[in-house]
């Protein structure tokens, strides 16, 4: 079974990927920019959750994975909207995207219930 830190590596690795096919102009260079920078993000936040100083600094760390992995989603969403290639692979990292940012909110939430509890 992959783990997170797999999982979230390989969808940095793969929204790169992406990024490399995209047309190289001006239009699409922001684009591509903010795609990578947050896609990037989620794979080198989530590592550095799982070296948290504190339960407080473990679910900031999360939180900020969960931003990351939405905005990835919001780049993807509007990517499909004016590309006009093949979509499929664009989609496929929306539903990675998208299942990430789900355990992410999800482990947040036990975060949080276990901090609140002692």
């Amino acid at each position: 079974m992959e783990t997170m830190k797999d999982r979230t590596q390989r969808f940095t690795i793969d929204c790169w990927k992406l990024c490399n096919t995209l047309p190289q102009s001006r239009e699409y260079s922001n684009l591509i920019y903010q795609l990578f920078k947050c896609s990037s993000s989620v794979g080198a936040n989530w590592r550095a959750s799982q070296r948290p100083k504190s339960q407080a600094d473990f679910i900031n760390k999360l939180k900020i994975v969960e931003e990351e992995a939405d905005e990835t989603c919001f780049w993807l969403e509007i990517l499909q909207e004016v590309w006009d290639g093949e979509h499929i692979e664009a989609k496929r990292l929306w539903k990675e995207g998208d299942e990430i940012l789900r355990i992410t909110v999800a482990s947040i939430n036990t975060a949080k219930r276990k901090m609140n509890k002692k």
